[in-house]
C-alpha cells in the first residue's frame, strides 16, 4: 500500500493540476488502507467478539461454552473511509450526477457500518439481520453503477464507455466476494481468522492498487 501510494502521488505531480482528481482519491485510498495495515500490523484496531455455544450433555444439564475471536475493527475504519473514495472514481469516470453518487456513498456507509455492527454482535439472529442490511445496502450501489452509471457512461465516448464496463465490472465482482468471506469467517466461522486475514489482503490489493494502477494509467492514456 505505501509502494502504491507513493507511486499515484508521483503519477499526480506529472499532469497539471486540473487533471489531478482521480489520482488523489486514488492515493488517498492506498494512503488510507496503509494506515489501517500498519495499525492491524503493531496489534491496535483488533477487538473481540465473544462466542457462546451450548454444549449438548446426556448425563446432566447443558454447557455453556464462551470463547472469542478477533475482530480487526480497523479493517472496517479502513472501508468507510476508502471505499466511498473508490466509487468516487468511479462515479466521476461515468459522470454520475451528485444526487447519484451520493446515494452511491451514504449505502456504501451503511453496508461498511453494518457489517462492523454484525462482527461484533453475538447473537445469531440480530448478527445475520445486518448482514442482511448489508447486502441490501450494496444492491443499491450495484444498481448506482451497473444500471444508472453505464446507462449515463454511454452518452460518453466509446474508450471511456468500454474502460467504464471493464473496471466497475471488475470492483463489483471483487466487492461481491468480500461479503461472501465474511459470511464464512465472520458470520459462520467456518474458516480461522488467519485465513480471514489472507483472503482479505489479496481481496484488497486488487481491489486498491491494481484498480488503482488500471484506472491512472488508462484515464491519462485517454486524456493523452
Amino acid at each position: 500500500m505505501l509502494i502504491s501510494s507513493l507511486a499515484f502521488y508521483g503519477m499526480a505531480f506529472r499532469v497539471p493540476a486540473s487533471k489531478r482528481m482521480f489520482h488523489i482519491l486514488t492515493a488517498f485510498i492506498t494512503t488510507f488502507a496503509m494506515i489501517s495495515y500498519y495499525a492491524m500490523a503493531v496489534g491496535d484496531g483488533i477487538g473481540q467478539n465473544k462466542i457462546v455455544e451450548t454444549i449438548k450433555n446426556t448425563h446432566g444439564p447443558d454447557v455453556k461454552s464462551v470463547t472469542y475471536r478477533e475482530v480487526y475493527w480497523a479493517r472496517y475504519v479502513d472501508w468507510s473511509v476508502t471505499t466511498p473514495l473508490l466509487l468516487l472514481d468511479l462515479c466521476l469516470l461515468a459522470g454520475l450526477p451528485g444526487a447519484n453518487i451520493l446515494v452511491a456513498v451514504v449505502a456504501d456507509i451503511i453496508m461498511v457500518l453494518t457489517g462492523l455492527f454484525a462482527a461484533f454482535t453475538v447473537e445469531e439472529g440480530p448478527k445475520w439481520g445486518w448482514y442482511a442490511i448489508a447486502c441490501i445496502a450494496y444492491l443499491v450501489i450495484v444498481y448506482q453503477l451497473g444500471f444508472n452509471g453505464r446507462g449515463i457512461v454511454q452518452g460518453k465516448d466509446q474508450k471511456t464507455a468500454t474502460f467504464f464496463s471493464a473496471i466497475a465490472g471488475f470492483t463489483l465482482i471483487l466487492w461481491t466476494v468480500y461479503p461472501v468471506i465474511w459470511g464464512i469467517a465472520d458470520g459462520s466461522r467456518h474458516i480461522n481468522v488467519d485465513a480471514e486475514i489472507v483472503a482479505y489482503a489479496v481481496l484488497d490489493v486488487l481491489a486498491k492498487p491494481v484498480f488503482g494502477f488500471w484506472l491512472l494509467f488508462t484515464h491519462d492514456a485517454m486524456s493523452g
